[in-house]
């Protein structure tokens, strides 16, 4: 307790380079690997190209890549570029595979009845598409930001700031509060952002919890009242409406 006491500034300061070295790869990979995985959903041969070449990305250690990319890059060794770089690949890494699966799971049907009410390519992807694929995309992106926290406490080893270096100055030091305060603040990190992205996928998939006359269409539906051709139909119209309302 004295010890962060005395330090809590510096353990801020180290929380707050950690928070974007683990925030800033999880934006860009989410950017990188929605295009590729529609690219390949659906696709005999993109898909085992872009699936099977990001799972090999995740196998490559992460100080072996944070040696290698200053190299590749021209960047000095603890440059926070090579964290971000790196880590970015990480994230492609999971959310290639998550996002292809989120796509080819989409009911044809729906995407049948977009087509036929005038939606366009592009159109039925921001409007349709992504909507649906949310909650399974969601899933893989809380994956990925957790296991990004964790992997930024590696650059410390070659002198890269972040909560990592609480463990590396504590061990050299044999101070275990420091190393706890390291822990602690690290799990906290994870915890709160593991949550803030269970919230926004709820706030973004509202369209999933009917209201009372969109149950009992559903239930009329189930009770063979009406065709699933309606049911296509009626599903889009709740994504509509719920993202117009959203």
């Amino acid at each position: 307790m004295n010890w962060w006491l005395n330090n809590w500034h510096a353990v801020l300061d180290l929380a707050g380079a950690h928070l974007v070295q683990s925030v800033l790869p999880v934006l860009l990979g989410l950017l990188i690997s929605v295009p590729l995985a529609r690219l390949a959903a659906g696709s005999r041969w993109l898909r085992p190209v872009f699936v099977t070449g990001s799972s090999l990305l995740y196998t490559i250690p992460s100080l072996t890549l944070f040696v290698v990319l200053p190299l590749v890059l021209g960047t000095r060794m603890t440059s926070v570029v090579n964290v971000i770089v790196a880590l970015t690949l990480y994230v492609v890494a999971i959310l290639v595979r998550s996002c292809v699966d989120a796509f080819e799971a989409l009911d044809r049907d729906v995407l049948q009845a977009a087509t036929a009410m005038g939606y366009r390519p592009v159109r039925r992807f921001f409007g349709v598409e992504l909507p649906l694929a949310v909650p399974v995309m969601i899933a893989g992106l809380r994956v990925a930001t957790v296991s990004n926290i964790s992997m930024v406490s590696v650059g410390a080893v070659i002198g890269i700031q972040s909560l990592g270096t609480l463990f590396t100055d504590g061990l050299r030091r044999s101070i275990v509060a420091e190393i706890l305060v390291g822990i602690i603040a690290t799990v906290l990190i994870a915890v709160v952002l593991d949550q803030l992205l269970r919230l926004l996928g709820q706030a973004l998939t509202r369209w999933q919890r009917p209201g009372p006359a969109e149950a009992g269409g559903r239930r009329r539906r189930r009770a063979g009242e009406t065709g699933g051709a309606q049911d296509a139909t009626g599903a889009l119209a709740a994504v509509e409406s719920r993202g117009g309302a959203a």
